[in-house]
């Protein structure tokens, strides 16, 4: 007898899918969703630090030399502290690269008046010139001054290798990630746990970047990745179907 004698009937179709196939095509499933699933939520937590950032932009300048600072509550804050510049002991960040140009960022210790503690001015760009052997000459600063910013978290790096430092016992102190313990402990007093990206100084060697967001791309792009991974989904469930739905055959018969 010819024809399909098992799975789903449906009028003149029979739906009978393999185990392996069906295996597969399940796990696939899984994983395409749960890549489309894990894009919203990164739009959702780009969406959400969008709206954390605007909020910050409309709220106060912070005094921080009146006001106990700390990231956790008052990252993307607009800030702004007057003390003196410890211009003897300042930090190198190392490999980062702006406008093509491989460089430093210049971190430099602002002793805040008033207070027990100092925060990391981050001053700018300052480029290699020459060789890595050598350390750039860093501009000067007035001793007392006046800074405006905005607290921030600093740039990161994935993974941690090794010690913060490669020029132990020098300053400037050329260090290869932020570690705002170990900066304290070779600065000698308490710094906070954040950056103040600054703004307001006339001497600083560097062509800043514009307002625009630093991610690679928005909550937006995100979005669109989730649809592609959604679709794929879709169209991998089409298939399993169509694949495994087959037309009855007819019986002969005879007079």
């Amino acid at each position: 007898m010819s024809g399909i004698s098992k799975g789903l009937r449906m009028g003149g179709w029979v739906f009978a899918p393999r185990v392996l196939p069906t295996l597969a095509y399940v796990v696939l499933l899984v994983l395409l969703i749960s890549l489309g699933l894990w894009q919203l939520d990164r739009a959702e937590q780009k969406h959400q630090a969008l709206a954390e950032r605007a909020a910050a932009s409309r709220a106060p300048v912070v005094d921080l030399n009146d006001t106990p600072t700390r990231l956790a509550s008052h990252e993307y804050r607009r800030a702004r502290g007057s003390g003196r510049f410890d211009a003897s002991r300042q930090f190198l960040l190392d490999n980062r690269i702006q406008d093509g140009q491989v460089g430093y960022r210049l971190l430099t210790p602002l002793r805040l008046a008033g207070q027990d503690r100092a925060v990391l001015v981050d001053r700018g760009f300052v480029p290699i010139v020459g060789n890595r052997q050598t350390l750039p000459e860093l501009p000067p600063v007035p001793p007392d001054a006046e800074v405006a910013g905005r607290i921030r978290r600093g740039p990161s790096v994935g993974i941690r290798l090794g010690e913060p430092a490669d020029n132990a016992g020098e300053w400037p102190r050329r260090v290869q990630y932020l570690d705002f313990d170990y900066m304290a402990e070779e600065l000698g007093y308490p710094i906070a746990d954040y950056l103040l990206i600054e703004g307001s100084l006339s001497n600083d060697p560097v062509v800043r970047r514009s307002g625009r967001d630093a991610w690679r791309f928005g909550p937006e792009r995100h979005e669109g990745y989730a649809v592609q991974w959604f679709s794929l989904a879709a169209a991998l469930t089409v298939i399993w179907l169509v694949v495994n739905t087959k037309r009855k055959h007819k019986r002969a018969t005879g007079e």
